[in-house]
């Protein structure tokens, strides 16, 4: 599957013969340079990125432009959709503050409002 050089989706689909180096640099290899192992490697790992980047639309694309590996496009999908795991536990605590919600003894409604719209606004940066 080759594409022509302006087209960056296609060209990620092809998934050029590659490998990082120390530097964690993208080197293309040349076919003396692949065994049989990393041959099948290499075209599981083209497989995987093709799946994952068929069902993306603009959006989703453009936070895996950078990514070199099937690996590295799913765990960005992931974070951008789930969240960190530390993101999750602030999404739990926050839910649980908005459920709870009351008017604190001695606060007027100005400060309950305040709060109130802090914590919604939390929740939608979430």
């Amino acid at each position: 599957m080759s594409a022509p050089p302006g087209n960056v989706k296609g060209n990620l689909l092809a998934g050029h013969l590659s490998s990082m180096n120390a530097q964690c640099e993208d080197v293309p290899k040349t076919r003396a340079d692949c065994n049989v192992d990393y041959l099948k490697k290499w075209e599981k790992n083209a497989k995987a990125k093709k799946w994952l980047i068929c069902g993306l639309g603009p959006d989703g694309y453009s936070r895996i432009q950078g990514c070199s590996t099937a690996k590295q496009i799913w765990d960005t999908l992931q974070v951008a959709h789930d969240g960190t795991s530390q993101v999750k536990r602030s999404r739990g605590t926050l839910f649980s503050q908005y459920e709870n919600f009351a008017m604190k003894d001695g606060e007027t409604i100005q400060e309950m409002y305040r709060r109130f719209t802090t914590l919604t606004n939390e929740l939608s940066s979430l």
